[in-house]
């Protein structure tokens, strides 16, 4: 008899060797949504600084400096208050481990234009090919182009 069950396929082992797929993936993408939005978080700059508003403004980059000019015109590197000088000397010696390294400059609306071309050319001027200015899309803008 139990010779009969094995031949029709109909014993326990049989259900148990078969994995049910779906329940897993629903896991999986549920997992990677948590991952997008705290990883989104995370990254956020620390400081509360009001961009200025376009709207053809992109994405975000991936970057391995971030520059912060307040409305305070206070400079800030990677969260940290820094100096032009110092700005520079760090600038410098991060361009010379990584060619590839990108900047993102954030300043405040109401920053001073000047400003913010002297932090670009202080960032270009020692050794960083690849910058962005950090922008908050404006919708309205964009939905009058439509």
């Amino acid at each position: 008899m139990a010779a009969d069950v094995q031949a029709n396929g109909d014993s326990e082992d049989d259900a148990i060797a078969q994995i049910n797929i779906i329940p897993f993936v629903d896991i999986v993408l549920v997992l990677l949504i948590i991952f997008m939005l705290t990883s989104a978080a995370i990254v956020k700059a620390s400081l509360k600084v009001e961009l200025p508003k376009a709207a053809s403004a992109g994405d975000g980059v991936e970057s391995t400096l971030n520059i912060v000019l307040t409305k305070e015109d206070l400079l800030y590197l990677n969260g940290e208050v820094t100096t032009a000088e110092a700005l520079a000397g760090f600038v410098r010696g991060e361009a010379a481990k990584n060619p590839q390294l990108q900047a993102v400059i954030a300043a405040d609306k109401i920053a001073a234009y000047g400003k913010v071309i002297a932090i670009i050319d202080l960032v270009k001027q020692n050794g960083v090919k690849a910058f962005a200015l950090n922008l908050e899309r404006d919708l309205a803008a964009a939905a009058t182009k439509l």
